[in-house]
């Protein structure tokens, strides 16, 4: 296919729009940082309560990517989408009006149905869209929009708790800032709503669902005088072994699923246990654990998110270039090497009466450098090109089922490392805890040397399970 003959610019558009869904999975996910002590307060939980009010919106997630893989295939990647984003405008609202934890939890599972369908969904429709020479790069604009959203969530946060003096202080109107920080978003989610109205339907599922003349406008818009023979090869890669795309294409009778699946679970879970989302939705309690003020552990995460935006972009010029497993790779390693740092640090600290860690100002300064370095290393590796692979590397009879079972895997990882984290807090410590997310990456180094296979450059229609 000549490259003169893709509607870039379209293609581009359209893979932004379904990026917002990524922007949302970010601030969604970023936005609990801030609110930690207010919900603490608000409700009069526990640590482990207040872990389970934090973790419950990744139940929605884990449910919400493993029942959207389906539906898309029954419903379509855009119409589930939509869907989506109905649920992160109710669940901004709702979020912010609790007053129990019942109700919050409530709200927080709705959202997080949206986050798991956008975490799945958005990048395989930017997949199924983008042309194989341009994929990796468009499917890693989900990972910018994800921290770009994550980004924007300390920000706010970090404004609205200025402002109110604090996330748990009345900021207008009688009601607490921590209430606020979680309304703003009700804005980027009517945007997401209203855009995806004006997007065209995934051609791949449109040629798997029969509506094969549909499926040739959009290809048309795509890909101009190519879209003709493009559609006869994604009809022909499914007409081999044809029926309805269902979750019984990902079983192995000998091995429980098929080989591919697998990989594309172990990439999934391998994400979570490095314990990245530990920095995410507790990087003000980590870092007032370590000593830091909460207004200075504020705007530690706010220039966490910065660098990491500058990651991901680094990572759009490189990853259709050098490719998806290097990437990984060198991944791997660099986490393996500063979380070992932060084990060292941590483990080496003195514990005050108060239980906050006493960092001398070298070993303050090492924890900072070698934090930011870990998330900048993620952001570049496994954070955009784990999503991009689980987006590829499926048959098209495969994907929408593939997806739903890595997607459940990782979530319900996320919601173990996320749930677990205050008690190893509170019980091994920060140095502890870190370990066992250093020894998964050292784990992930030879998972993906020895298993994962690259995907750069290879047409959707020749993936093989």
């Amino acid at each position: 296919m000549s490259n003169d003959t893709i509607n870039l610019p379209f293609v581009v558009l359209i893979s932004v729009v379904a990026t917002l869904g990524g922007f949302l999975f970010g601030f969604d996910s970023g936005v609990i940082n801030g609110t930690v002590d207010g919900l603490r307060i608000a409700f009069d939980s526990d640590s482990v309560g207040t872990g389970f009010n934090v973790a419950s919106m990744l139940l929605g997630c884990a449910a919400g990517a493993f029942i959207a893989g389906n539906l898309a295939d029954r419903f379509g990647r855009r119409n589930i989408l939509v869907v989506a984003a109905v649920f992160f405008v109710a669940s901004a609202w709702g979020s912010g009006v609790a007053e129990t934890s019942a109700e919050f939890v409530f709200w927080r599972i709705l959202g997080g149905l949206a986050v798991g369908a956008s975490s799945i969904l958005s990048p395989a429709y930017i997949s199924e869209v983008a042309p194989a020479h341009y994929r990796g790069s468009l499917a890693t604009l989900q990972q910018i929009a994800i921290i770009t959203g994550l980004f924007i969530a300390f920000v706010s946060n970090y404004l609205i708790a200025h402002f109110a003096g604090s996330a748990i202080n009345d900021l207008a109107w009688g009601f607490e800032a921590w209430r606020w920080m979680f309304w703003v978003e009700m804005v980027p989610a009517s945007i997401f709503l209203v855009t995806l109205l004006f997007i065209p339907e995934s051609p791949r599922f449109l040629v798997a669902s029969g509506q094969r003349d549909r499926a040739l406008r959009v290809l048309t818009r795509l890909l101009g005088p190519a879209a003709e023979a493009k559609e006869r090869e994604i009809y022909d890669s499914l007409a081999s072994d044809h029926h309805a795309p269902s979750l019984r294409d990902v079983v192995d009778r000998q091995i429980g699923l098929k080989r591919l699946v697998w990989v594309g679970v172990a990439l999934a879970t391998f994400q979570q246990l490095v314990g990245i989302n530990v920095v995410f939705y507790y990087g003000a309690v980590l870092w007032q654990s370590a000593g830091f003020a909460e207004s200075d552990a504020l705007l530690i995460n706010v220039f966490s998110g910065g660098v990491s935006i500058a990651a991901c972009i680094a990572t759009v010029v490189l990853i259709d270039r050098i490719g998806r497993k290097p990437i990984l790779l060198f991944g791997s390693i660099g986490m393996a090497v500063t979380l070992s740092t932060l084990v060292v640090v941590f483990g080496s600290a003195m514990v005050s009466a108060g239980g906050t860690l006493e960092l001398s100002d070298q070993m303050g300064l090492a924890a900072l450098i070698a934090a930011n370095a870990y998330v900048v290393i993620f952001n570049f590796s496994w954070g955009p090109v784990m999503w991009v692979m689980l987006s590829e590397m499926f048959p098209n009879q495969l994907r929408g089922s593939g997806l739903a079972v890595s997607g459940l895997a990782q979530w319900l990882a996320n919601f173990g490392v996320t749930l677990t984290f205050p008690v190893l807090l509170a019980t091994i410590g920060l140095g502890g805890a870190y370990g066992l997310y250093a020894a998964a990456a050292f784990v992930s180094i030879a998972f993906v040397y020895f298993l994962v296979h690259e995907t750069r450059g290879v047409e959707l229609e020749d993936m093989q399970a």
